[in-house]
């Protein structure tokens, strides 16, 4: 039985840019095929089991041709062998991707297709730059131009009739931007007219160089661009000034190195991103149960007998609580027990089972905790249910203030088995601007996984949650740059943003 291609466009390089339906076909890939511009991040909504095929193009037309051949061929063996084949094109499949070529070798093969269109570099990069390709009052219109017409064209360029136009959009255009800017001028078009080039348009390492017909090739090549990049011409240009958002983000073309582990770092890696960084998920531990939970399990048995359940993270409650409900119980075994928490992202997993904490410190630390719940403990039952391996602070300064406290494992953190190659590619280029870390297991995993241990960070700057992790990665060995006023994501962001924006 055949099977089948989706031809996905998937947007001009943020990965958040994929549509909807462009991620439901990559799920349900037995191969994918992309191009070399996509990026890598939109693989892991794919299956597992995918198998993955690059289809990066360069050099003459005929190469490009061959090239363009070989990856038909791919799609159509793959379909003809049953597989459900998606074929992740940079930008959208129809606008300057071969997307249609791509179409008729699967029409003439028999195999069936369907095109998932995808947000075009043509709008997105402009408006990433701040730039409007139509503005009331400016233009009327605005035109997609190939940066690399085909040799033998049906319909050439016609130069005279594009210099008459009000805005021009030139994809793919830094190599033949002298030529273009040249052919405009020639054509009529005002050598005062304003352009703007911007490269890598959407990603974390965007720049945009503004200017005139006469000057943009000069300012792009001044400033070192490389592909991919766009141009724009036209009285739109000018907007920028005041509507450029993207490239004024304060951690805009920082590399940070996320250590959290996986089923943590979302949230980080997604403020990170918000405000402009490449955010590089490198966990260092993973975290698995304490299993078999025998001394959990004793604890919800007499659940009702403790005055106080503190907990310490939201994985910890998760645990909790998982392990309850599987008992049989629910909330009702807490009875009279108060609670208490470290950090807010910890009250949080207890409001989501619609908990209130009795008890938070104003600073997420052991210490802060235990001088806040001294008054409160003496005599009374503790259940502490955390990380097995945690600080003994905690317990320890809570018996000292006349608690009787059963401290509870119910997770571990375990180191990975390496790092991903691309972190140990760009520590060895000195390419990354920040390593964040959100405990002392991160660390001490992350340093274990180095080669050169500590040394190896090269120019990398250390940013930590808070000072006990602080403390772990100094006595390692390392300058900590950055330390986190409060002892959260948002608080480690905010550090990172005051440090590279000066205030630091």
């Amino acid at each position: 039985m055949k099977g089948f291609v989706y031809l996905v466009g998937a947007g001009p390089g943020d990965p958040s840019l994929l549509t909807l339906r462009g991620r439901e076909c990559i799920a349900r890939a037995d191969v994918l095929i992309h191009d070399y511009l996509v990026d890598p991040r939109l693989l892991r909504y794919a299956p597992p089991q995918v198998e993955v095929f690059s289809s990066g193009k360069s050099g003459d037309a005929s190469q490009r041709d061959r090239q363009q051949d070989a990856i038909n061929e791919r799609m159509i063996a793959a379909a003809l062998a049953g597989k459900v084949v998606v074929r992740l094109k940079g930008g959208d499949p129809f606008v300057f991707g071969r997307g249609s070529e791509e179409a008729q070798a699967l029409t003439d093969a028999g195999i069936r297709f369907e095109i998932v269109p995808g947000v075009s570099s043509a709008i997105a990069v402009p408006a990433y730059a701040g730039i409007p390709v139509t503005e009331r009052g400016l233009n009327s219109s605005f035109t997609v131009v190939t940066g690399h017409e085909a040799p033998q064209a049906a319909h050439p360029l016609d130069w005279e009739a594009l210099a008459r136009l009000d805005t021009l959009i030139f994809l793919m255009s830094l190599r033949t931007m002298v030529a273009i800017t040249t052919h405009l001028r020639e054509a009529g078009m005002r050598a005062d007219t304003p352009a703007a080039c911007v490269r890598s348009g959407t990603r974390p390492d965007q720049q945009t160089v503004v200017g005139t017909l006469a000057d943009i090739a000069e300012a792009a090549a001044g400033a070192g661009f490389e592909p991919p990049a766009i141009l724009v011409v036209g009285e739109v240009v000018k907007r920028r000034a005041q509507l450029a958002w993207f490239e004024r983000r304060p951690l805009l073309g920082r590399r940070i190195v996320v250590t959290r582990a996986a089923e943590q770092a979302a949230d980080l890696v997604a403020r990170l991103e918000a405000f402009g960084a490449e955010a590089i998920a490198a966990p260092t531990i993973e975290l698995e149960d304490v299993t078999p939970a025998v001394a959990l399990d004793a604890a919800l048995g007499a659940l009702e007998s403790f005055d106080w359940i503190v907990f310490t993270s939201a994985r910890g409650v998760a645990v909790f609580f998982a392990r309850l409900y599987a008992s049989g119980g629910d909330v009702r075994r807490l009875g009279q027990a108060r609670l208490a928490a470290i950090g807010s992202a910890t009250a949080e997993a207890l409001a989501g089972r619609g908990l209130r904490v009795d008890l938070m410190p104003p600073t997420f630390r052991g210490e802060a905790l235990a001088d806040a719940l001294a008054p409160h403990v003496g005599g009374r039952r503790v259940l502490l249910p955390r990380a097995e391996g945690a600080r003994e602070v905690l317990a320890r300064m809570l018996a000292r203030a006349g608690a009787d406290v059963t401290d509870v494992p119910t997770y571990r953190a375990k180191p990975v088995a390496g790092l991903p190659d691309r972190v140990h590619v760009l520590l060895a280029a000195d390419a990354i601007d920040a390593i964040t870390f959100t405990s002392p297991s991160t660390v001490r995993a992350f340093h274990a996984l180095l080669d050169g241990g500590a040394r190896a960070t090269g120019g990398a700057r250390i940013a930590c949650i808070g000072p006990v992790t602080a403390d772990a990665a100094r006595g390692l060995g390392w300058r900590v740059e950055m330390e986190a006023r409060e002892y959260t994501s948002e608080g480690l962001t905010q550090a990172l943003i005051d440090y590279f924006s000066g205030r630091g």
